[in-house]
């Protein structure tokens, strides 16, 4: 996937100005895709010139003006398309995994040091996940098109996270 795509797929949510897009990978779509605010602008800039987006100047109050970027027929085609494609299975690539299969040739205590540090942070982005499950999705039985799309992506999140912590608690329990 390219970051192109992420960014249609947030600006057909919601057209935005380039810091808001990088605000909203922030706090949603960087939790499974990453970009810089740098990247985000870049690209939309080349989004532009292939007439992707669109660009609307606002005017704002003591400051220059925003550019709202908004996705054009050209963009959707290019969306509808990329999402119609088969997608590559992704595999693992991790190095916390490398590091793990390789404990037995240095220090052990380190490596599991290194492992509690990484279930520390999955445990607290489990939390957080939940916390945003039952703020914005309380009854997901009743959800349908792009909320349902949102909640399960949550939801995928939510069985990533239990299972990196059960896979790294077992890792540190058969260590212990």
């Amino acid at each position: 996937m390219a970051l192109e795509h992420a960014l249609l797929i947030a600006l057909r949510e919601q057209p935005a100005s380039g810091l808001e897009l990088a605000k909203r990978f922030e706090r949603s779509i960087g939790f499974f895709w990453s970009a810089t605010h740098q990247q985000i602008y870049r690209v939309l800039g080349r989004m532009d010139g292939d007439g992707w987006v669109g660009v609307t100047e606002v005017a704002q109050v003591g400051r220059p003006q925003k550019k709202v970027y908004a996705v054009t027929a050209l963009g959707e085609e290019a969306l509808a398309d990329w999402l119609g494609r088969p997608t590559h299975t992704d595999g693992l690539r991790s190095e916390l995994a490398l590091k793990m299969r390789g404990a037995s040739f240095g220090d052990r205590g380190a490596v599991l040091d290194v492992v509690r540090a990484h279930l520390a942070d999955h445990a607290v982005r489990l939390d957080h996940y939940r916390q945003l499950m039952l703020r914005d999705y309380p009854e997901p039985a009743v959800l349908s098109g792009l909320d349902l799309d949102h909640y399960l992506v949550l939801r995928g999140g939510i069985l990533t996270e239990e299972t990196w912590i059960a896979w790294l608690s077992e890792y540190l329990e058969a260590h212990a």
